[in-house]
Formats: C-alpha cells, structure tokens, sequence
C-alpha cells in the first residue's frame, strides 16, 4: 500500500480530496439507494447497489491513476484526434440513445452492458481542443474569420448535438468555453460577438420547436420534444404551478429532507426522504447528505470542493507552459461549477437540471469522466514537480561541484604557500652571499 502511495506522482493535496470526496460517497450512496432496491418488487438488499458504486470508484481511480502517467502534452493531439468521433457518438445518441427520465443521453456499450453518458466525454475532449487552440494563438495573431473556423465552428457543432437532449450541460459547457477563452487571451471583443450569436442561435431553436409543436404537434421531431421540459422547469421554478410535476415532487421532498436534517443530521442511513426521491442516489445526493448528517456535514462536502478548487487554482498558476494552464482551468473549474450546481438545485436556487454531484453520486460515465479530468490535470502537476525535482538536483550538483572546486582550491593553496617557503629561503641565501662573500665561502 505505501509503495502504491508512493508511486502517485503530481499534487498531494489534489489526490488527498478527490479520495476524501470518493470514500465519503460510500455511506450516502448506500444509504439513498434502497428505493432503488425496492422499485420494480425489489428485496431491499441494498448491497449490490453498494457493490456496483465501489466498482464503479475502483474502476476511476484505476483510470485516474493509468491517465495521470501520461505527459499530459500528449492530449495536445489526442483532443484533435478524438473531436471527430465524439460528433460520431453524440449523433448516435441523440437519435438511437437510450432514454432515461424523459431524455436520450446515454448509450449501450455491447457486451458489458454498461450505459455511457456521452456528453461528459464531449466536455472532456471540447475542453482540451479549446486548450490546445489558444496555447497556440499565444504565438500567432488572432483573427475573428479565423478563429470563428478553426475554433468556434467545432464548438458549436459540439454544443448543437448535446443541447437538444441536455440544456443544462451544453449551457455549462458554453459557459466554461468562454471562461476558458477570457482566460486564455482571446480578444474581448470577440467573446462579446460569439456570446450573442450563441443567444441567438438558442432562441432560434426554441422558436422552431414552439412553431413545429403548434402547427404539428403529433409528430414533434425527436431533437425538439425537450423544450417543453426546459419551458415547465423555468415556469415551476419562477412563476411556481397549481399542478405538482416530477421536478416539483422531488424538490419537495428534498427540501423536507433538508430542514428535516437540522444542524447535525438523522445519523448515518437514517435518512426517511429517500424512499419518496426517485434520484436520491444522484441527481439530488446533497438533499441526503444533509438529513442525515446535517448542516454540518453538508458544509463539509463543500468545503471539500472548494479546497480542491482551490488546489485547482494554484496547479493553473504553477504550470509551466500555456497549455497546461489552460487544462487545469478548463477541466477542473467544470467539476466545482457542477458541484455547486448540484447543490443549488437541492436547495431550490436553481431550476432542476440533472446535473449530478462529482464523485459522490451514483453513476458509473459520471464517476469515469471526473476521473479522466482530474487524472489530466494531475499529469499537468506531474510535470511541474519532475521540473522542480530536476532543478533541486541540478541545484545540488552544482553546490557539490562548487564544494569540490573549493577543496581543490584550498589545496593548490597549501602547496604555493611551502613552495613560497623554499623559494623566500634561497632568496635570503642568495642576498647573504652578496653582503658577505667571504662568509659565505667560509660556511661551504
């Protein structure tokens, strides 16, 4: 065991609070999970769904740790590579996916039978492209014609294939694009106009889909069905409805399962809301660490987020070359914005947005995608600690030389100094010889 603690290379602290972070999530994981051992004339044997999420932990840090053994220059390429086939699987989702909870954004990967979200793998790879694109502009003037075709067109192909099934992540990805850009150098201006093109072309799509349900309303293509939902959770969260939806249910119940918590919680799985929250194990996980380990212990989940975001934030300022600043900006700074996301929706900030709880809530694509983002980011650490290993020891060679240059010296010195002896002898002979020869001769 400490051999393998040993072998982890990259920011401590980084490893230290994404593992904190998975080894909580076994307690509220296993405790939320008994509606779902109940549903469909379930035993109520919660195990195996314990078993599944340690799996599931195992598996991404394995993953984790296989990515964080990469140079992380390599994803320079690879983002380039891999843009293409994540069009191929978003389009593949979108339209023959398998639908979860009223939406198409998962796929069946054969053989293991195993669902894969293929939206968060989209973030990952759009991410490191926009990365890898405005690490190079550093060196290269940048133009808006230029930069609309090699930069903002693969994003907005990207966003467009995620939107029509899952608003809430394409608006979260756009978002981080455009932090990842401000932070990067990209012109201001340019941001601005790409910001109202991207308004714009969202409320064309939400006109089209009004205009389709209105005139053709029996048969409302696949990719526009889900505006209605985006249209019923602003209303319900801002106006509030006399009818009580599925959202409106489990805001509910998630909000009596806060207030029921207190200040210290029910104790460990002695939640009683999560035989009523049909996402209690994911999408609002928060509102369950909280009934049952209170306040207090709600805190504590955020505080670890904002510590890793703040390890985030200091591996950006260390890292050596653009690239990797940009990296660890655009792939650690999604997984606290969801984080927080997750926590708005439970508490009623937000409107319901199906976004889960990094490396607590259940969920197999979820946990591995997380993984794979921060296994990146710690190569990017990685680096900057070979760099410094590498100057330390360059320091000490250099010490050690100048130590054995000094020792030389001081030796040198001792020998001038006895042959200053002899040579200071035979002069004062010689000055002898020519005030006294006749005494000279007489001691030969």
């Amino acid at each position: 065991m400490l051999q393998l603690i040993n072998s982890l290379k990259g920011d401590k602290g980084i490893w230290s609070f994404v593992a904190l972070l998975g080894l909580f999530s076994f307690m509220p994981v296993f405790s939320a999970s008994s509606n779902l051992a109940y549903m469909n004339h379930g035993t109520g044997n919660t195990l195996g769904y314990l078993l599944k999420h340690a799996i599931h932990i195992l598996f991404g840090f394995f993953i984790l740790y296989r990515i964080h053994k990469v140079p992380y220059h390599y994803f320079r390429s690879i983002s380039r590579i891999l843009l293409p086939f994540v069009w191929i699987l978003l389009g593949y989702t979108l339209f023959f996916g398998v639908e979860q909870g009223s939406a198409t954004r998962w796929i069946q990967v054969p053989f293991i039978g195993v669902s894969f979200q293929t939206s968060a793998f989209a973030s990952i790879v759009l991410m490191m492209f926009v990365a890898r694109y405005l690490s190079k502009t550093q060196t290269e003037p940048v133009t808006f014609s230029s930069s609309f075709i090699d930069l903002w067109i693969p994003v907005g192909i990207t966003l467009m294939l995620i939107l029509p099934s899952n608003l809430s992540t394409a608006a979260l990805l756009f978002l981080m694009v455009l932090m990842l850009t401000f932070v990067g150098d990209y012109p201001k201006k340019y941001i601005g106009i790409i910001i109202g093109l991207g308004i714009g072309l969202l409320l064309s799509f939400i006109l089209v889909a009004k205009v389709i349900e209105k005139t053709n309303p029996a048969h409302t293509p696949k990719i526009f069905q889900r505006v209605k939902t985006w249209e019923n959770r602003l209303d319900n969260h801002f106006k509030g409805s006399q009818e009580l939806s599925d959202d409106d249910y489990q805001i509910e119940k998630a909000k009596t399962a806060i207030a029921t918590g207190g200040m210290y919680g029910l104790g460990p799985g002695k939640s009683v809301q999560k035989n009523f929250l049909p996402q209690s194990s994911s999408d609002f996980i928060f509102a369950i660490i909280v009934e049952e380990y209170g306040l207090i212990g709600g805190i504590g989940v955020l505080v670890l987020y904002l510590l890793l975001f703040f390890r985030f934030i200091i591996a950006a300022h260390k890292a050596n070359s653009q690239f990797g600043k940009l990296l660890v900006v655009g792939l650690g700074f999604p997984i606290i914005f969801q984080a927080l996301i997750n926590m708005g929706v439970a508490v009623q900030l937000l409107p319901v947005t199906g976004q889960t709880l990094p490396l607590v809530s259940s969920g197999g694509s979820s946990i591995w995608m997380t993984c794979v983002a921060i296994g990146i980011i710690i190569s990017v650490t990685k680096k900057e600690e070979e760099i410094a290993q590498e100057i330390e020891e360059k320091e000490k060679r250099e010490i050690a030389l100048q130590k054995l240059i000094d020792k030389q010296l001081e030796e040198d010195d001792s020998d001038d100094s006895n042959d200053n002896e002899v040579d200071d002898e035979e002069n004062y002979s010689i000055k002898e010889t020519i005030k006294n020869p006749m005494k000279a001769v007489k001691n030969k």
